[in-house]
């Protein structure tokens, strides 16, 4: 076999991911998928083995590239930024309007994964959670492990609950208001 079959996998895995940000997840069907990237269900099938390994490439890929993108953003590794500033700079890079597309796809994982019967989204959103705790978690210098991991939840369910209200009421002046308040 040559590596033919692996670049055009990961060509379409490219394309599909493009196409899954701005369409969303649930309810996705090969065949317009197909259609939209150029390829047929068939040729997905044959080189995903099945839409539910498909659907979780996707979601494997939209973790690893929003953490690599958030760990960039934020600059924490292993610099101790401070859990404020590294809330700050996340909140601003999350918030941003060309994030919404990929905040989007991330909210309709998580929230399918927590079905209760989350077929390839499952364990999604508590991967998702401890990717994202692990950055606010690495933050903190100085301060214990069980508080670090404590703060970093109080952040971490803040700024997910403004996100959603951000997404559900677009509604930007309030929300970033209250994203300028102290984390903690």
């Amino acid at each position: 076999m040559t590596d033919q079959p692996s670049s055009r996998r990961a060509e379409l895995l490219d394309a599909s991911y493009a196409y899954v940000l701005g369409h969303g997840l649930n309810g996705l069907s090969l065949r317009p998928l197909a259609a939209a990237i150029g390829s047929s269900p068939r040729v997905l099938l044959y080189l995903f083995g099945s839409k539910e390994n498909l659907l979780r490439e996707l979601l494997a890929r939209a973790r690893s590239e929003q953490i690599a993108q958030l760990a960039s953003a934020c600059k924490v590794g292993g610099q101790g930024r401070g859990l404020e500033e590294t809330a700050a700079q996340l909140w601003t890079w999350l918030s941003a309007p060309e994030q919404r597309a990929m905040v989007r796809l991330t909210y309709e994982a998580f929230m399918l994964s927590l079905s209760r019967e989350p077929g390839p989204w499952a364990g999604f959103a508590a991967e998702a959670a401890q990717d994202w705790l692990n950055l606010l978690i690495a933050a903190q210098v100085h301060v214990s492990r069980a508080e670090a991991e404590a703060r970093a939840t109080r952040v971490l369910a803040s700024i997910r609950g403004l996100l959603i209200d951000l997404l559900a009421c677009g509604d930007n002046e309030r929300i970033a208001a209250a994203a300028r308040m102290d984390w903690l």
